[in-house]
């Protein structure tokens, strides 16, 4: 499946993006930030693997490895969205008393 191909590289893309984002920022909050959302972005990638994973093999080894795969990609993005959430209502607040 394409679409799934291209759903994994865009994930990826922003994983990277925003890991290398909160390498660069210098205030506590808005590092914490881009964090979750790099987190956010691999939960994605591995969600988005493991249904291609699915369509590609049909094992029943790769429906338990693809099964692992979602069940923490769904976790992981659910975690880091109310992480990102979280964290999003201070940075603002951060870089105003910061400047």
């Amino acid at each position: 499946m394409l679409v799934f191909v291209l759903l994994i590289i865009v994930s990826f893309v922003f994983y990277f993006y925003y890991k290398t984002k909160q390498f660069r920022a210098v205030l506590p909050i808005r590092k914490k930030w881009y964090g979750a959302t790099a987190s956010f972005s691999l939960g994605a990638f591995m969600l988005f693997f493991g249904i291609n994973q699915l369509f590609v093999f049909q094992t029943a080894v790769t429906y338990i490895i693809a099964g692992i795969f979602i069940v923490l990609g769904l976790a992981m993005m659910v975690t880091n969205y109310k992480a990102a959430k979280h964290y999003h209502q201070f940075v603002a607040e951060e870089a105003r008393l910061n400047q």
